[in-house]
């Protein structure tokens, strides 16, 4: 009897400790959260992620920033749960130079970068001596020193190149004397009347209404390793509602959404 009251006894207090857990772990997630974009190509993909959210009830507000600089802060300080405009070189960079805890979770989309003008329809009419903006974060301004190395009109250090952490500094033949002008990401569209040709990061390009297909002198591969990312805190990444984020990106709308719409100049990365 003392026996059976026992096995009983701890029947009771392991089912309740399972139920305390589940409750505890629903407890923990929520079901309306705050997500940092980039202006442009960022706001219409998230139109369809956030009514695939939906659906699994995750409310998701869209918040909409004109500046790499300021979605990593704001997540970091918890004015956000989740970012998405990134790829992973950026994050390192801002990680090492900021100390922010932020890690990411699911890949998004890989945007490749354009050299664009309004002066010049190729590169081979390129003229000596001409200004070319670049970007003057070192993840975005590396990567557009590779794609002036591989269009054949720089030559950087080996080094740099294997290291990603390339900067006009680090060019070491430039036979067409070219001026290589840094600038915020931001003001490249701005400053095209002044430059001959510049990167632009493709939300900056859409926003300005020029197409990475039809208006771009010089193209990245598509299949660059800067795929962009979800990111949240450290503490957040194995929550419910980060995951159920993640699933709702990479549904089969989203995809289908961004091959449709964008043609090629935005790729599903997952």
């Amino acid at each position: 009897m003392h026996s059976t009251f026992r096995r009983r006894s701890l029947f009771i207090a392991t089912l309740a400790a399972a139920v305390f857990s589940g409750s505890a772990a629903l407890a923990q997630d929520k079901n309306n959260i705050k997500v940092g974009v980039s202006v442009g190509n960022g706001e219409q993909i998230f139109e369809v992620v956030r009514k695939v959210a939906a659906k699994d009830g995750l409310n998701i507000q869209v918040v909409v920033f004109n500046d790499y600089q300021l979605p990593n802060a704001a997540l970091a300080s918890g004015d956000l749960d989740a970012n998405a405009f990134q790829h992973q070189p950026f994050l390192d960079n801002q990680i090492k130079a900021r100390g922010f805890d932020l890690v990411p979770v699911g890949l998004t989309i890989t945007a490749p970068l354009g050299f664009y003008s309004r002066k010049i329809k190729s590169v081979d009419q390129l003229p000596d001596g001409a200004s070319v903006g670049i970007q003057n974060d070192p993840s975005n301004g590396n990567r557009a020193l590779l794609l002036l190395q591989q269009a054949g009109l720089i030559t950087l250090k080996p080094e740099a190149v294997k290291n990603n952490n390339a900067t006009p500094l680090d060019v070491v033949t430039n036979p067409r004397k070219l001026k290589l002008v840094a600038l915020d990401a931001a003001q490249l569209p701005r400053s095209l009347d002044d430059l001959a040709i510049a990167a632009i990061n493709n939300d900056y390009a859409e926003k300005a209404g020029l197409s990475f297909n039809k208006d771009a002198v010089i193209k990245e591969s598509p299949k660059s390793p800067y795929a962009n990312l979800i990111a949240v805190r450290r503490a957040d990444k194995d929550k419910p509602w980060a995951r159920r984020l993640v699933a709702a990106y990479q549904s089969p709308e989203v995809k289908s959404f961004i091959e449709t719409q964008f043609k090629g100049s935005l790729i599903p990365a997952f």
